[in-house]
Formats: C-alpha cells, structure tokens, sequence
C-alpha cells in the first residue's frame, strides 16, 4: 500500500462515517499522512482528527475512534491506534506493505512525483551573472541547488520556467568592450577594466571574426569588440553551465527592457498607479510606503535610468508573462535587494508575502582550490568540475541549506570512500546494479514470481518504510525550497539498503533452489535502486551502475 493508497482509504473511512451520521464535516480532498518517529508506533501516522475537531465540534479522540473504527476494516491493514490527543497510528499488514516495492518498479521514473504544487506557476530565476568574464564558484551554489528546486517543483506538480536574467546594459559593458578592444590592440587593460587571459582570448576571437577591427573607428570598433565579447563570454556560460548539467528555458536580455522600451513603460505604469513622482530633477519610486528603508530613483536627474528601473521593468515583464510566483536566488551580497524587490511588488499591485519570494544564499570555502588560470582572481566553475567533477561538486553543494555558509574540502569530495556522501549513495545504486546482474546470471526470474508477504524481516520492513516516505520527502523539499532534505533521505536510505544487503540474500547458496523469496527480494533491490536513481536526479547528479 503505497502512501497515497492510505491517504484514499482515511478519506474513504472518513467520507463513510459523515454518510453515516456519525460526523458532520466538509471531507478534505487530500489527506496527508506521515512516517511515525518510532517504529513501535506504526507504519503510518496522521492528524485529520485533530484538524476536523473543530470543525466538527467534537474532541480530537472522539473523532479518531469514530474513524479509526471504519478504518480498521479496510483491506491491508492490521492496526490502528489512537495516540496522544488524537493521532491515527496505522500499522499495515506484512503484504500490503511490501506491495510498494511492485508499484515503485512499475512506477519507474515517475515515483517519487507528487501534486503537492499543482496549480503553481512559478517563474525561477537563478545564477544572472554578469556576461563579462567566467562562472567562478560564487555562481555555482545557486546554480546546483536552483536547478535542483525547479527539478523538484516539476516533480511537485508546478508549472515551472527557469530563467537565467543576463545583465548586457550598462557601463560595465562599455567597459567589458573596451578591455577586449585594449588587448586586441596589444595596449594595457584599460583603469576598471577587466584583466585576465581570459580576456586576451576574447580579443582574439574578435580579431579572427573581424580582421578589419583595428581598422575601424574608435566607436565602431567599441561596439564590434563589445558585441564579440558579449556573444563569446556569454557562450562560454551557455556551455560551462549544461557541462554542470543546468539547462535554462529563458535567457532574458537586461538590454531588451532598454531597447524595447520596457523601462519607460514601466515608470508609467507605476506613475498611473500612484507610486512615482519627481523630486530634485530625478524619478524616484516611493518604496518606503511598502517597507523599504528609503525611496529608490528610477531615473537620474542627468535622464539616465537606473539599474533599480530595469529591475522594475524586469518584475512587470514576469508578471505580464503570466507568473504570478516570482522566485529570485542570489548571492550573500544582495541582503540589500530584499525590501526593494518586495517593494517592488507591492507596487505593481501584487501581494509581497504570495508572488515574490527571495533566497539568499550564503558563501562557499572550498579548501584546496585553485584561482583561475584564465581568470587570475577567481575559482572556476570550469576549473572545479574538471577537478572534482559534476557529481561531487552538485551533490555537495545540494545537501546543505543555502542560507549557511560551507566549508569544503576539495581533495575529501574527490575521496572514493564511505566517507565521502555522494559516493557512498551512488556506490549503493550500483550495488543494485550488481545485484541485479548476478540474479540474472543465476537465472533468477522477477517476474516469475512475487509474493510480498514473504518479506517480513525487520530490515526489509525498514527499507520498505523509508522507499514509501520518498514521495513525501519530495514533496515537503519542493514547497520549503530546500533540496537538501532530498540528499539527507538518499543517504539515510543508502544505510537502510547496505544494512539489508549484508542480512538478506538475493541470490540463492550455491545449489540452493531459487525460490519466491529469492524473486520478491530482487523487487525490494530493484525498487531501491529505481528511488536511488530518481532521488539523485533530483539533484542533477548521476547514478552509476559501476563504480
């Protein structure tokens, strides 16, 4: 019985026990239940008494009897238990547990996905790094957990779009355009501009794309080394990023907003709505009446617009795009964003607790890393994943909340060892792997038998528990954003699988007849192993079938 099958049979029980008379409630749509903390307490807990009990106007344990009652007549269950004030702790029956390991393989690729966020349409937007030089490891957290937390609202049900904002207005592309124009000419990064190698490569490809730049006017060769550059270092972050296995279905333009006169419609816009006035010969937008700790300008009084008016104009493209959910990560420096973005919001009519939500994320410490050869003053993210590699580096970032600072150890991540997480769970999916190959060698057949009933160890019963909490567990990390829930319980289930793989055999002794039992074991391995491999995707990491 799989968690969702439980859900059915409480509403089941409970819609019978209102036909009945007994109890006068509105019956939920969806009933959520939970994995106890002992398991002495059941398989299954869920507090729908306690929630009906007003409602009904009756005490929590009168409700619980009443259900527990109807409850207990429902097929594959043994037990159910009042607890504490009002808790329903339900115990299934052997068989009727072991049934999910069938239903995980048959489910495949799909179990684990939920509707906990159906109904949502979520705009993500993560990373936005500005086009004028390399991804360097101040990027990649957010790029490892943001891809991560749309992997995991898809899988919850949310209609998703994952954009990448590229930051190509301002003087710092001036500047970008003029450092590639210097080197090409063979003179000195220019004051503020941008050194590096990296930049000597850039100049080079704009040499060989346009033989004819040094000959140009000053202007026009600004603008061709600038547009060279742009295109190049942005095609540089296209494909560092799908290499680190984040793909992007926006790349939305900063200079678009300018060009296309988004910026000037959305001061007028947000004039019409009482937000904007002039003072001093500049345009400021009045984010103190929605919290923030002073008005912002939206256009200088020299006529030059703001970064502040491109992120207004960029909030209301979002919302004519039809995203009523805006979710923006960045990095441990933009603190300062916060009230002006939900400010923001508020001023164009949206509700800053509903339609915005901000993440920051905290700083990374990679002990034993390198600064950048092209770069000079930076960590690649190039750098890092031809060192330690997609997996290590992916995994790592993603088991911890994003608002706490981390330490890592580079040599310890490249570690092929137990102590190292993201091996350990990946060694656990291959050793499925390996069982499964053996079985066949052995001739043994799943399909030619499965008798759930006859897993009835204690390990199996706990390695069954925690494959039915995973759909859960994906679940509640999509809505708290949190993909870090999601590497803890591969891990925690990694420990479940080694524990019953060093008790439970799946392969018969030498000459021992292979049986049922010999059958419906390779099920409970082959379901592990199909919730280690969507578990770790969830995460954008690998799952081997060697190691």
């Amino acid at each position: 019985m799989t968690p969702e099958e439980l859900s059915a049979a409480i509403r089941a029980a409970l819609s019978a026990t209102v036909e009945a008379g007994d109890l006068s409630v509105e019956v939920p749509t969806e009933i959520r239940v939970e994995r106890p903390k002992q398991k002495k307490h059941g398989d299954w807990t869920t507090n729908i008494a306690l929630q009906l009990a007003k409602p009904a106007g009756m005490k929590p344990r009168d409700v619980a009897t009443l259900v527990a009652d109807r409850l207990r007549e429902a097929e594959g269950i043994s037990a159910v238990d009042i607890a504490g004030p009002g808790f329903l702790n339900i115990t299934l029956e052997t068989a009727s547990a072991a049934e999910l390991a069938r239903s995980i393989v048959e489910a495949g690729a799909v179990y684990g996905h939920n509707e906990a966020m159906v109904g949502h349409t979520v705009n993500v937007e993560f990373i936005s790094a500005n086009p004028t030089g390399p991804l360097h490891i101040g990027h990649t957290r957010w790029a490892a957990l943001g891809d991560s937390m749309r992997r995991l609202l898809v899988a919850s049900g949310a209609d998703v779009t994952a954009e990448y904002y590229i930051n190509d207005a301002g003087a710092q592309m001036d500047t970008f355009g003029a450092s590639v124009l210097a080197r090409a000419k063979g003179e000195p990064t220019p004051e503020g501009g941008y050194p590096g190698p990296y930049v000597d490569d850039l100049a080079a490809t704009a040499l060989r794309l346009r033989p004819d730049l040094l000959d140009l006017p000053h202007d026009e060769a600004l603008a061709v080394a600038r547009q060279i550059g742009y295109e190049t270092q942005l095609g540089d972050i296209r494909a560092t990023l799908v290499d680190f296995g984040v793909e992007f279905d926006v790349w939305f333009s900063e200079k678009s907003l300018h060009e296309g006169g988004a910026v000037d419609a959305a001061i007028e816009r947000l004039r019409e709505q009482g937000h904007v006035d002039d003072r001093d010969g500049a345009v400021w937008l009045r984010t103190t009446d929605f919290g923030d700790d002073k008005d912002r300008v939206m256009v200088r009084s020299d006529g030059v617009p703001t970064y502040f008016a491109a992120d207004a104009a960029y909030y209301l493209s979002k919302k004519d795009r039809g995203f009523p959910e805006k979710i923006y990560l960045l990095g441990a420096d933009h603190h300062g964003y916060v009230s002006r973005l939900k400010a923001i919001a508020a001023c164009a009519g949206d509700d800053p607790d509903r339609n915005i939500e901000i993440r920051i994320g905290q700083l990374v410490n990679l002990g034993g890393a390198k600064l950048s050869k092209r770069a000079g003053n930076i960590i690649e993210l190039r750098d890092l994943i031809s060192w330690i590699g997609t997996d290590a580096v992916r995994y790592s970032l993603g088991r911890y909340p994003a608002d706490s600072p981390l330490n890592l150890d580079g040599e310890e991540l490249r570690k092929q060892t137990n102590d190292n997480p993201v091996f350990y769970v990946q060694y656990a999916h291959a050793r499925t792997f390996n069982v499964a190959r053996l079985a066949a060698e052995d001739g043994i057949d799943r399909d030619a038998g499965f008798d759930p009933g006859l897993l009835s160890h204690p390990t199996e019963a706990t390695l069954l528990a925690a494959l039915g909490d995973f759909p859960r567990v994906v679940a509640h990390a999509a809505q708290l954003r949190e993909p870090h829930r999601v590497a803890r319980y591969l891990e925690g289930l990694a420990t479940h699988f080694h524990k019953w793989y060093d008790t439970c055999r799946v392969r018969p002794h030498r000459d021992e007849e292979i049986t049922d039992t010999h059958r419906t074991r390779l099920w409970l391995n082959d379901a592990t192993r199909q919730v280690l491999s969507n578990g770790l995707d969830l995460l954008g990491v690998s799952a081997p079938e060697r190691m």
